[in-house]
């Protein structure tokens, strides 16, 4: 069976990809953004990538063609897939109906957090034995690879660990992509208003958010934190699940105490009892969270929280997740994927609570749809407070002004140019130097251009 599959390269679907060729099925697909790491991911997977979307794209004549959410009416293939009446699905309903139809599925859902939390659940299984399933928005570098069927023996246990995602499912299905997944295990990590390019407002975001929640066996499990009251709301909806919930230095049913203000050394506890300490190179209270919403998931199937908390401890963060790319005369380069305000300022506090007063530089791509319609103006300046220098880039392209930050921010530059921003860091680099690169694209491939130039 041939499968052709439009966006391959995104996470989600390149994950898709994965899954497919290991099932034995023959992949092709195409994209208009091929490059390193899900091009590379794929390609080592033996599938065949076309860059660009064109009708001739479709001669291998697939038998079922998976199309991505981010391809709407009016993009040549999609139009050629209909003229020609292709059999078409969407990504999560192919999953759910070829992959996790059978299986215990724990999903990993929230604003931020998800694609580490995810990682972080599927090492413990690894670690403990289990060789789950998994599809990760990302590439764990525990596993090197951001999705599979399951660890290459039997499944017995029919764990699958999947990021579930709220972006909707396709041009055709406007519903959020983890209504399809019917988690048994349920991490709901926080939430916030995203995804404007499709979400009028928070509320409606809390709506399919609460459809998730109504797929959630009785005899499953929801985690949240405590003190989330977006996630409160949701479950305010209505929930007929058992709920566990998470803290830092609260009162939660499980709850972590720092030991470390920059999170990378805490303890955890399970109603009031000490169940171990994680030491890890993590920093920040959000991967705090994240660490305590695994351990509980892990719990929830048998996994005793010491040996979840082994396993942290030898846990190594996503590609892309504050990843070091190089450190050249004492300045450290970090690749790192936020692109909401709560991320950007959670990812910046657990760095500075890491390096005291070493000077600290953000460099930002607002690139998500989120970021390109400008709803979070001041949130953005604001999320930047714990850097001494934010450097903006304005691309061309771009649908709103960004000096508008500068109203709420003194430490803001804006830049037009890829060349500017090398020549401006080029001036900055000096020791003890962190320069921190916020994108979720390819960021016009600063990354090695400053490297050269350093």
């Amino acid at each position: 069976m041939r499968i052709h599959i439009l966006g391959i390269c995104g996470t989600f679907m390149g994950g898709i990809a994965v899954i497919a060729r290991q099932m034995g099925f023959e992949v092709s697909g195409s994209d208009q953004n091929v490059y390193p790491p899900m091009s590379t991911q794929l390609e080592e997977q033996g599938i065949e990538l076309m860059n660009g979307y064109r009708a001739e794209n479709l001669e291998c004549n697939p038998d079922l063609v998976i199309i991505g959410n981010a391809l709407s009416r009016g993009n040549p293939e999609v139009e050629e897939v209909l003229n020609r009446g292709l059999n078409y699905v969407s990504g999560p309903q192919w999953l759910a109906e070829h992959v996790l139809h059978d299986k215990w599925v724990l999903g990993v859902a929230g604003t931020h957090g998800k694609t580490t939390t995810s990682s972080m659940l599927s090492w413990i299984l690894e670690h403990q034995g289990f060789n789950p399933g998994f599809l990760i928005g990302g590439i764990p570098l525990n596993f090197g690879i951001s999705a599979r069927l399951d660890g290459g023996v039997e499944n017995k246990s029919g764990f699958f660990v999947i990021e579930a995602d709220e972006y909707d499912s396709a041009f055709f299905d406007k519903r959020s992509k983890f209504v399809h997944y019917r988690p048994r295990t349920a991490i709901l990590n926080n939430l916030e208003y995203d995804h404007a390019d499709i979400f009028p407002d928070l509320d409606a975001i809390k709506r399919q958010f609460h459809h998730l929640v109504r797929t959630i066996p009785g005899e499953g499990l929801i985690i949240s934190p405590e003190a989330d009251a977006n996630i409160n709301d949701v479950l305010a909806m209505g929930c007929w699940t058992p709920v566990e919930n998470t803290s830092i230095n609260g009162a939660a049913v499980w709850n972590a105490n720092l030991l470390a203000a920059d999170g990378s050394q805490f303890t955890v506890t399970f109603e009031g009892n000490e169940q171990g300490v994680v030491n890890w190179t993590l920093t920040g209270e959000h991967n705090v969270y994240n660490a305590l919403s695994a351990i509980t998931a892990a719990n929830h199937i048998g996994i005793l929280p010491k040996d979840a908390i082994a396993a942290l401890g030898q846990f190594v963060n996503v590609k892309r997740r504050m990843e070091v790319l190089a450190t050249i005369n004492g300045v450290t380069i970090y690749d790192d994927f936020a692109h909401h305000p709560t991320a950007i300022a959670t990812t910046l506090d657990g760095l500075r609570k890491q390096v005291g007063e070493a000077r600290i530089v953000a460099i930002v791509e607002p690139r998500s749809n989120t970021m390109r319609l400008g709803i979070h103006t001041e949130t953005l300046a604001k999320s930047l407070a714990q850097a001494d220098l934010a450097i903006m880039y304005q691309p061309q392209n771009l649908d709103w002004d960004l000096s508008k930050l500068t109203q709420y921010a003194d430490n803001i530059e804006i830049y037009q140019s890829i060349d500017a921003i090398i020549a401006k860091l080029k001036v900055e680099a000096c020791d003890a130097q962190h320069f921190v690169f916020m994108s979720n694209g390819s960021f016009g491939g600063i990354y090695q251009r400053l490297q050269d130039e350093l």
